[in-house]
């Protein structure tokens, strides 16, 4: 069989471009898991002490003066990339007991910079989303 490098650099090409094309559409259709429960990173900067809470979505858990409630958490299957986000609402409890909403958004747990919530003395992000915690479910 007579091949010129030509040609099996062409078919190369061809090859490259035939799979590169594809990938986008399987990465696209990468299912979401809907997970019960959002795990969180947050540090007191008072103290300098770091914590991992967990929440139940649609539940309320106090951090400090933040109230936190995930609606929805998702990632993906562990054969997949690990992509994991949650939509969160933040709410600040001031001394007069006033509830101010400080975030209502999207947190994303491969960027925790991007929407973390920092407060003077409170800062909370995404860590991750679990099936189930060791806090009893209300």
């Amino acid at each position: 069989m007579n091949v010129s490098r030509s040609s099996f650099f062409t078919g190369s090409a061809a090859l490259v471009a035939l799979v590169t094309a594809f990938l986008p559409l399987s990465e696209a259709r990468a299912e979401k898991i809907e997970n019960p429960v959002a795990v969180f990173g947050g540090i007191d900067k008072i103290t300098g002490r770091t914590y991992t809470f967990s929440a139940y979505v649609g539940e309320t858990v106090q951090f400090g003066r933040l109230q936190v409630t995930p609606r929805v958490c998702y990632s993906r299957d562990d054969t997949e990339a690990q992509r994991v986000d949650a939509f969160v609402q933040v709410d600040k409890v001031s001394l007069k007991q006033d509830v101010d909403r400080i975030f209502s958004g999207w947190m994303f747990a491969d960027s925790p910079a991007l929407n973390a919530v920092q407060d003077s003395i409170y800062d909370v992000w995404l860590t991750g989303c679990a099936q189930k915690s060791d806090i009893p479910k209300p």
